[in-house]
């Protein structure tokens, strides 16, 4: 009889020690090792009898058909997935507690279900009774869903195998699965691999789209081995502020479809609900005459999005100044503002600093510094920038903006949501062409813009002057001096 092997495996990493350690050196965690059973998933008296069996190989110049896609009934998922669900796919869809991960997946089955597919649903957190609950609130109880609790592997393998096979089957969550071939317990690193490898062999087997709904880390990433990962076809995250209504499902992998492309959703009382222009939602409560905020036009994909970045530079009375950022990367934010101090002379060494995304998106790409340096000097200054421009360009090291892709399609995207000018790199004025309908400002480098906006606030500035100046004898006239 096999001895069993016990090692230490990080429950974050999944790398293997032969003692306890508190910290892991693959991932630089703490406390994240556990005691596990690492005996492979197969016995050594079975492994040790099975024979090898032959199989066909083929030439790359064969011609293989493409694989037949599900349409989920619902277009932003589709977007995403790059058109629906593969025959024989696994996805692995993640996100924080409370997002809507089940809310999303449960109005995706329902409209599959009611198009005369064979649809599975199979909760590991919930029992039957707490599913139809959100199915009657969302008001999809007529679909004919199958629905089962059940945590076992083998047990649910076996009940999928009969009958016809499913079109689609969602295990919500991976990490409540566990198999009887390794000794270890739910939701541990080993336990999770062995049961998205015997659910993911199923998928192949059968022909049948599996989603697997993963559980998440503090620090946004999916948690268990990276290694499940790698195992499966398409990674979604779905994302968003559990304060805002917006929702953004993002692919960070898909071996059938595009990695960059979003699907944006709007949480209400009945669900979730497709938005198919997310750029006038994103704009829908924007702050029109407020110092320090810019519209940012950027790029998802294919989809043109417009947002406003909103920028606060106040004075501090800290030795070390703050830099807050929300939607975008920190890094990003101190890169720009060191471009602006170094080649602008615009001082920040003395503010606190702080960025937001509206809306809740979050922006990847680099074609946001110059809304964002635009926003900040506004701030700074106290200058109210045009209520009719949006910005994009990428800001080099050395102070000179630089094109980015997909001009044509940004400008357009403005055009039709009411702008009237934009503001761009100077390389990519030739690659806009004349037909967007806007007034086209190009910036070579960004001491142009930081100066025009300088000099726009301080036309505000002698504004106000004059006008306190103007109103200080009638208010002596009225006996307030």
């Amino acid at each position: 009889m096999a001895k069993n092997t016990l090692s230490f495996v990080c429950q974050n990493c999944g790398a293997a020690y032969n003692r306890w350690q508190g910290k892991c050196d693959a991932c630089g965690e703490w406390n994240t090792l556990a005691e596990e059973d690492t005996t492979g998933s197969v016995p050594v008296s079975i492994r040790s009898k099975r024979k090898g069996r032959t199989f066909a190989l083929e030439s790359l110049a064969g011609k293989s058909p493409d694989a037949p896609r599900l349409s989920s009934g619902m277009t932003e998922l589709d977007r995403v997935t790059g058109g629906g669900f593969v025959r024989g796919s696994v996805l692995l869809v993640g996100g924080d507690p409370g997002i809507g991960k089940s809310t999303l997946l449960t109005q995706a089955t329902s409209m599959l279900a009611r198009a005369g597919h064979r649809i599975v649903y199979i909760s590991g957190e919930e029992a039957v009774a707490q599913v139809r609950l959100r199915a009657e609130r969302l008001g999809l109880s007529d679909a004919p869903v199958q629905l089962a609790a059940e945590t076992s592997v083998e047990d649910i393998v076996s009940t999928l195998s009969e009958g016809a096979v499913p079109r689609l089957i969602v295990i919500d969550s991976i990490q409540t699965m566990w198999t009887d071939t390794v000794e270890s317990a739910p939701g541990t690193v080993t336990q999770v691999r062995a049961s998205a490898q015997a659910l993911i062999r199923f998928a192949k087997k059968t022909g049948a789209a599996i989603i697997l709904v993963g559980h998440v880390t503090k620090d946004g990433q999916i948690a268990g081995p990276r290694v499940v990962e790698h195992m499966v076809d398409a990674v979604l995250s779905f994302e968003g502020e559990g304060s805002q209504q917006f929702r953004i499902l993002r692919a960070v992998k898909n071996r059938f479809g595009p990695t960059d492309e979003i699907g944006v959703f709007e949480m209400t009382g009945l669900g979730l609900r497709e938005v198919t222009n997310p750029s006038e939602l994103f704009l829908s409560e924007r702050d029109l005459g407020t110092p320090g905020t810019a519209v940012f036009a950027g790029i998802e994909g294919t989809r043109p999005v417009l947002v406003e970045l909103q920028a606060l530079v106040a004075p501090t009375s800290l030795g070390t100044p703050r830099r807050a950022v929300v939607g975008w990367d920190p890094s990003r934010l101190s890169m720009v503002l060191a471009v602006l101090e170094a080649h602008c002379g615009v001082k920040l060494s003395g503010h606190d600093v702080y960025l937001n995304v509206a809306g809740g998106l979050r922006i990847h790409e680099p074609a946001a510094d110059l809304a964002a340096a635009a926003a900040l000097v506004s701030s700074l200054v106290n200058a109210q920038l045009p209520t009719d421009a949006v910005y994009f360009g990428e800001i080099s090291l050395s102070g000179v903006v630089r094109p980015v892709a997909q001009t044509p399609a940004r400008l357009k995207e403005a055009a039709k949501l009411g702008f009237s000018r934009a503001v761009l790199p100077e390389s990519a004025r030739g690659e806009a062409g004349g037909d967007a309908g806007l007034t086209l400002n190009a910036v070579g480098s960004l001491t142009t813009l930081v100066a025009e906006i300088a000099a726009r606030g301080s036309r505000r500035g002698a504004q106000n002057a004059s006008a306190e100046k103007n109103a200080t004898p009638a208010r002596f006239r009225r006996g307030e001096g």
